[in-house]
């Protein structure tokens, strides 16, 4: 028996856009879980790279407020394993640049300490957690 989701239009919205930033067709997912099982950052995560791809598909939102966005390493090994083809990375990176055009930075950087850190270290924080 298979099983039927409705989702409000709002949630559609959200899958949409989703689906337009990262090019990916998240619907075909079949929740077999090998994303998860092959990441090498699951254990850091909040929610499972199946789970996350599971809330997009149900149009779930507070997906972007998880930390598992930012933790995917874009190792592509979840891409790679995939029977569908799913570039989970690309849906992780779709997720981010959603949290991120809302203009909230999560560091301040008058309180880092810029002299201390190497400069990737810098670049990649600016990219990740400044709006």
């Amino acid at each position: 028996m298979t099983e039927v989701i409705h989702i409000e239009k709002k949630n559609v919205k959200f899958l949409q856009k989703v689906v337009e930033l990262s090019g990916e067709e998240v619907t075909m997912c079949e929740q077999c879980g090998i994303c998860t099982t092959s990441c090498p950052m699951a254990e850091e995560m909040d929610v499972s790279p199946a789970g996350i791809m599971r809330a997009v598909q149900i149009g779930d939102e507070s997906v972007v407020e998880s930390k598992a966005i930012w933790f995917c390493a874009s190792c592509f090994t979840c891409t790679v394993r995939c029977p569908r083809g799913i570039d989970l990375a690309k849906v992780t990176e779709a997720l981010r640049q959603l949290t991120l055009r809302k203009n909230v930075d999560h560091i301040d950087l008058d309180e880092v300490k810029k002299e201390s850190l190497p400069a990737i270290a810098l670049v990649s924080a600016l990219r990740k957690f400044t709006g």
